[in-house]
């Protein structure tokens, strides 16, 4: 039987292949690949789902300020409901916390979105906080909780609207570069084009490996995250997200519960991710401590992956040594944030050869993305 052609194969449908492939879909002919029978699964769909400008790397506050216009206006008939509803976030410090403290708010793209405020100010807008642990803490008013589901399912309802195919529940099996295109082997058949996406997160790597691409030393990292339910005389509706500076620990409003995370990030291979009691037992004793909260009782539990390569910044670029393969993976904990600029990015070089230059007001930069800064010692 003969192949099935496209003018790009994209793999993964979480949400950076769903973004690239609506960015795309419009222009060319695509395939979008997905292992599991439901897109998202292992991380877009376990995400605490915040957008804030000022959390990640320089690259990915700049990739974020450029996605804040998609989110406030994105096009119609794109979501049912709002893709963000405004949520504070408050960074908190202890006095052992001062000097990182003092380190974020003099980044210049940290203060223009920022406030100090004191300890006494943070427990006025959490009232559970232990106001004498503190010495202060950052407040970013602009951040807000993401519509994740509504984000993801706009993408891939905008890429069937545009034509695009989508294949789910199958597994690429093999890659091969055959007389200028690429032949990936699925369980459902086989497909080919001259340029493949690999926008497989966790398993990026496992992809490259297939397609004969150089490593780019991706490495997937478990999150915990809990429900607990909050003091019954406290509602926590109006709670800001709250941060400690250090990433030790975070918590926020969800559904009338607390989401609490304790920040971990064990290495692990790429695999559906599942919570570990001593993590969980982690996370409740970091919320107990830093608040007058006692846990009883766990309400749920679960861990996803967040996929780093060594300098924590997103991967986007074709391969310079595997023509038409091209790394769009390394999002971290900052996938859904950065989705709607990191789409365009990529969909300018796959396109044009050049990323759209709009985005270069916001500060992103394509060398600072590039697979090619992975491999420039090496």
């Amino acid at each position: 039987m003969a192949d099935t052609s496209y003018d790009i194969i994209i793999i993964g449908a979480g949400m950076a292949g769903a973004s690239l492939g609506a960015e795309l879909a419009a222009h060319r002919n695509i395939l979008l690949i997905e292992r599991e029978e439901q897109p998202g699964y292992h991380s877009t769909g376990r995400s605490a789902a915040l957008f804030s400008e000022i959390y990640g790397s320089k690259a990915v506050r700049a990739l974020s300020r450029a996605s804040k216009a998609f989110f406030e206006n994105p096009p119609e008939g794109f979501a049912e409901a709002p893709l963000l509803n405004p949520r504070g976030t408050m960074f908190v410090a202890t006095p052992l916390q001062a000097e990182a403290l003092d380190g974020l708010k003099a980044q210049p793209d940290v203060a223009a979105h920022t406030r100090w405020i004191s300890a006494k100010e943070a427990v006025s807008y959490c009232p559970v906080l232990k106001e004498d642990a503190l010495i202060g803490a950052l407040y970013e008013d602009g951040s807000a909780d993401i519509d994740v589901h509504g984000l993801h399912q706009g993408y891939l309802k905008d890429i069937r609207r545009k034509g695009g195919d989508i294949q789910t529940g199958t597994t690429v099996s093999e890659i091969k570069k055959q007389s200028g295109n690429w032949r990936v082997t699925t369980g459902a058949g086989c497909y080919s084009a001259p340029v493949v996406v690999n926008a497989a997160g966790a398993w990026a790597d496992e992809i490259g490996t297939l397609a004969g691409a150089r490593s780019i030393g991706l490495k997937p990292k478990r999150r915990t995250a809990i429900l607990v339910a909050p003091p019954p005389e406290h509602n926590p509706a109006n709670w800001p997200m709250v941060m400690d500076i250090g990433e030790e620990f975070y918590f926020k409003p969800d559904a009338g519960h607390l989401l609490v995370s304790p920040c971990d990030e064990t290495e692990t291979s790429a695999c559906d991710a599942q919570a570990e009691e001593l993590d969980v037992a982690i996370a409740a004793d970091r919320l107990m401590t830093a608040t007058s909260i006692n846990v009883r009782r766990i309400e749920h539990r679960w861990a996803g992956l967040r996929s780093f390569v060594a300098d924590r910044t997103p991967v986007a670029g074709f391969d310079k040594d595997a023509e038409g393969f091209f790394w769009l993976a390394g999002q971290g904990g900052y996938g859904i944030q950065t989705a709607p600029a990191l789409a365009r990015f990529a969909a300018g070089l796959i396109l044009t050869g050049e990323p759209d230059p709009a985005l270069k007001v916001f500060g992103v930069i394509e060398n600072a993305l590039k697979p090619d800064r992975l491999w420039a010692n090496v």
